[in-house]
């Protein structure tokens, strides 16, 4: 399996950390040297290891802020 190569262009903010010291965060990712998208997943402690997170556009996350928005929570 090749390589994942990232860059973490922004960190955004942190949204909760595990009893693991595992850390759910919001970043600006560039994957394989693409242009970056917004990333949501669990990362380790010194960030050398990564959970299953989703990637959103530009696009996907001001749709994701308006139905947050619109949302009762």
């Amino acid at each position: 399996m090749p390589e994942l190569k990232y860059e973490i262009v922004e960190a955004c903010g942190v949204l909760s950390e595990s009893s693991r010291g595992w850390t759910k965060e919001l970043n600006l990712i560039s994957w394989n040297d693409r242009e970056a998208r917004f990333d949501l997943r669990e990362w380790s402690p010194n960030r050398d290891r990564m959970g299953k997170g989703i990637t959103l556009s530009k696009e996907e996350a001001k749709m994701l802020r308006d139905l947050l928005n619109e949302a009762k929570l």
